[in-house]
């Protein structure tokens, strides 16, 4: 892993495999995990890409700058790590904040991101989400990380996949607790104020939507909203898989973005 200190001063913890010839594939984290979430993908996707990983600002080894954060922030972000590795275009795949900030870059960075995967993303956050967000806050900020482990588990893993593998669950609860609460309060703030909907009839590098069936945060059926208000937008769901599903169900997720991104 190397530190990227970007063009706005802001550094990064960052990790790079696959060949040196091969084409760029950028994968952007969830709220409250670090690169490390994508080690079951890895293998496949630098048979074929080049791969650049990153903690988002706020998360495992990056910095924290002062908050609160907005997408602007997460996608400058973003672009600046690119220009920092001499990346000219590059596909992206995020999950939950990951892939909200790739339908920003979408809509607003097209000439750099040539695809996008938006993993258990949603595009809005209605004032019941909203209301969400400020409890979520509160809790981080009178308890800490830990105060949110427990329910960041149920969320993210369906309760069969916790019972029947207790050593990654516990690796994936450290995951969590190894972020800075003051960075996953400054995101809880992005998240807050996401406002992508209304635009993504304005998308234009492509996106392949893809979601678990039993996800609360971005439900299915928000998610074939989403893919049917963008430009040539596709949704993919998949079975028994809750809020972060290239850890629930990682096989069936890496088959089911193979096909989009040449795999």
């Amino acid at each position: 892993m190397t530190r990227a200190t970007l063009a706005g001063g802001v550094t990064l913890n960052t990790r790079v495999d696959g060949p040196a010839d091969a084409p760029w594939l950028i994968l952007s984290n969830s709220l409250g995990a670090t690169l490390a979430m994508w080690d079951p993908q890895i293998d496949a996707l630098t048979a074929r890409y080049r791969v650049l990983r990153y903690d988002t600002r706020g998360h495992g080894g990056s910095d924290t700058p002062p908050g609160p954060y907005g997408f602007s922030d997460l996608t400058g972000d973003l672009i600046a790590l690119m220009d920092h590795f001499g990346i000219e275009t590059a596909a992206f795949m995020g999950l939950s904040m990951g892939g909200m900030t790739g339908m920003g870059l979408s809509i607003h960075h097209a000439d750099r991101i040539t695809r996008v995967v938006c993993a258990d993303g949603r595009a809005d956050a209605p004032p019941p989400v909203q209301t969400m967000w400020d409890e979520r806050i509160a809790r981080v900020q009178a308890g800490g990380l830990e105060a949110i482990a427990d329910a960041t588990l149920a969320s993210w893993l369906t309760g069969d996949w916790r019972t029947a593998n207790p050593d990654a669950t516990a690796r994936i609860r450290e995951m969590v607790l190894s972020n800075d609460p003051a960075g996953y309060i400054a995101c809880c703030h992005a998240l807050k104020g996401l406002d992508y909907l209304r635009h993504l009839g304005e998308a234009r590098a492509p996106i392949f939507f893809v979601g678990g069936s039993e996800d609360k945060g971005a439900p299915p059926e928000v998610m074939r909203a989403m893919a049917a208000a963008t430009p040539g937008g596709t949704y993919t769901e998949i079975p028994g898989a809750a809020h972060v599903a290239n850890l629930n169900a990682p096989a069936a997720f890496t088959a089911a973005v193979a096909g989009f991104l040449g795999l």
